[in-house]
C-alpha cells in the first residue's frame, strides 16, 4: 500500500542531536517528507519512521548518538507501532554508515547529508518496498561527497520557537584544523547568494520571527568561494572583490521590521575591519559575536592549524571592541590538545584573565580518528584534561559573575523566550544566559527591563514595558 491511498498520514518521530546546523538539516528533511504526506509526531512510539539525526563531531557526541539509536530500537520492541522503521541520519550516518551498517543491524536505513532533500521518497521506499531483499543490509542513501546547499524556497518544518530561527548561509568548510574532520563529512565551503538569504529572511520576518541566527561552518568565509580573488590566511580581506558577509549584513539590515540578526560560528582568520564596520552600522545586527579561538599559545595554534597567531587574535579583539561598543564575545577553547604543556595552559589562563570574555566555553580535546591531531605525539592523559577544564571554568565563573553583577541597575532590551524568561542581545539561544522576569510576559516579544540582581550566570530583572 502506498502513502497516496493510506487512510491516515504516516508519521515521523524525530530525535535530533548536535548543533544548530544539524537542526536545520532536520527541518529540511522534514520539509521534504511533509510534501510526501508525512507528519511529525512527538510520540516516537506512534511513528511509522523514527529518525535519529546524529552528531559525529567528537567522541561524546558520537556516544550520545549511538545511545539514542539503541534506545530508539529498544522502545520499538516494547509497544511501538507495528512495522516501525529505524533510520539514522546526520553526520554520523554520513561519516560511518558503512561501518554502522555492520555494527548496528538494528538500523533499517541510513540517510546521508545530501539526501535530506529527497527524504520523503526515501521514507516511501523504505516503508512501501515490502518485497525488497533486506537480508544484505539496510537501505542506504549516502553520497560519497556532500555538495548540497538549501535555497530560500527549500521546504522546511521549523523546529525552533516561532520567534527565533536559524538560517544556513553556507555549507561545508575549507579550514585545515588538525583536530577536526567536518570537511570530510560536509565537503568544501559553498555559499548561498545574497538574494537567496534575503528572500528566506524576509519570509521568516513576515511569519513573525524576531531573531534570525546566521549559521554555517564558518560564517566569516561567506561569499569568499564566489570571489575570483581569494584571500589567504593572515592576509587582509577585501570585501569589494565579491559578495561577502558585510554586503549580506547590509542587505539583511535593510529588511523592514523589528528583529535581531545574530552572527554565529565565525573564524578569527577571516575577520576584517569592513565586517566590524558592517555590524556597527546595522542596528538590527546584535552586538554579539560567536568566535571560537580554541587556544592562544602560538605553539598550540600552529599544531591545531588555526591559521592565526596570538598577535592577530589580540589585535582583532581590540579592534572589535573598539569598533562595536557594547560587544559581547562568545568563544570556546580546547584544553588537553596533544603537546599542551603546563606553560601552554597557563598562557591560556592568563589570556582569559586579561581578555575577560563575556561568554566562554571549554572543551577537552577529543582524539578523532582520521584527523591529523590523532597522530600527533604527546597525547594528554584524561585526568589532566579534566583538571585543566575545571581550572579554566572556575576562572571563567568568577569573571562571568563579575560581569553579570556590573549589569545591575542597567536597562536592557530582552526578547522573551517564554512568559518567565528571555535573553538579551548578548545571549544566543540554548547556549548563553537568561533574564528572569519579575512578572509573566508574552513570549516572542521585545521588552525593556531593569536588572535587579543575578542568579548564577543569569540576570533577574523588573519588566518596564514592551
Amino acid at each position: 500500500m502506498t502513502n497516496s491511498v493510506s487512510s491516515e498520514p504516516r508519521k515521523i518521530g524525530l530525535i535530533s542531536l548536535g548543533c544548530a546546523k544539524n537542526l536545520v538539516d532536520a527541518e529540511i528533511l522534514l520539509g521534504d517528507a511533509a510534501k510526501h504526506g508525512y507528519q511529525l509526531t512527538m510520540d516516537t512510539d506512534d511513528a511509522d519512521v523514527v529518525l535519529v539525526n546524529t552528531c559525529g563531531f567528537i567522541d561524546p557526541a558520537k556516544e550520545e548518538s549511538i545511545s539514542a539509536i539503541l534506545d530508539a530500537h529498544r522502545r520499538r520492541l516494547h509497544g511501538a507501532k507495528a512495522g516501525q522503521k529505524l533510520v539514522v541520519g546526520g553526520c554520523l550516518s554520513q561519516r560511518y554508515s558503512a561501518d554502522l551498517a555492520v555494527q548496528l543491524p538494528e538500523v533499517d536505513a541510513f540517510l546521508g547529508l545530501d539526501e535530506i532533500k529527497n527524504a520523503g521518497a526515501f521514507f516511501d521506499r523504505l516503508l512501501d518496498d515490502e518485497g525488497e531483499n533486506r537480508e544484505e543490509g539496510p537501505l542506504m542513501a549516502v553520497s560519497r561527497r556532500a555538495a548540497y546547499i538549501p535555497d530560500f524556497d527549500t521546504p522546511r518544518v521549523r523546529l525552533t520557537a516561532p520567534h527565533t530561527a536559524y538560517v544556513k548561509i553556507a555549507e561545508g568548510c575549507n579550514h585545515p584544523c588538525s583536530f577536526c574532520v567536518i570537511p570530510r563529512m560536509r565537503g568544501r565551503h559553498r555559499s548561498r547568494t545574497i538574494g537567496s538569504v534575503v528572500k528566506e529572511v524576509e519570509g521568516l520576518v513576515r511569519s513573525g520571527v524576531k531573531e534570525v541566527n546566521l549559521i554555517s561552518q564558518d560564517t566569516t568565509y561567506y561569499g569568499m568561494d564566489l570571489w575570483e580573488i581569494k584571500a589567504g590566511p593572515r592576509q587582509p580581506v577585501d570585501e569589494s572583490a565579491g559578495p561577502g558577509l558585510p554586503a549580506l549584513l547590509d542587505a539583511l539590515g535593510a529588511i523592514e521590521g523589528k528583529f535581531w540578526i545574530r552572527l554565529l560560528y565565525t573564524h578569527p582568520a577571516h575577520w576584517s575591519d569592513s565586517m566590524i564596520a558592517a555590524i556597527a552600522r546595522n542596528p538590527k545586527v546584535v552586538r554579539y559575536v560567536d568566535m571560537p579561538l580554541q587556544h592562544i599559545h602560538d605553539d598550540m595554534l600552529d599544531m591545531m592549524k588555526r591559521e592565526t597567531d596570538r598577535a592577530h587574535i589580540e589585535g582583532l579583539i581590540k579592534r572589535m571592541r573598539a569598533g562595536i561598543p557594547g560587544l559581547t564575545i562568545r568563544t570556546t577553547f580546547i584544553v588537553g590538545f596533544p603537546g599542551e604543556t603546563e606553560e601552554h595552559f597557563e598562557s591560556l589562563l592568563e589570556f582569559i584573565t586579561l581578555t575577560r570574555f563575556e561568554r566562554l566555553g571549554i572543551f577537552t580535546y577529543s582524539r578523532e580518528e582520521e584527523s591529523r591531531a590523532a597522530k600527533l605525539p604527546g597525547q594528554i592523559h584524561g585526568a589532566t584534561k579534566k583538571r585543566r577544564l575545571r581550572e579554566a571554568m572556575m576562572l571563567q565563573q568568577q569573571i562571568s559573575s563579575e560581569l553579570a553583577t556590573s549589569h545591575v541597575d542597567e536597562e536592557l532590551t530582552v526578547l522573551a523566550d517564554t512568559s518567565q524568561f528571555g535573553r538579551t542581545e548578548g545571549d544566543a539561544p540554548d547556549v548563553d544566559c537568561r533574564v528572569h522576569f519579575s512578572r509573566p510576559v508574552e513570549s516572542g516579544q521585545f521588552y525593556r527591563v531593569k536588572v535587579t540582581g543575578i542568579r548564577g550566570y543569569d540576570l533577574l530583572a523588573k519588566v518596564l514595558g514592551a
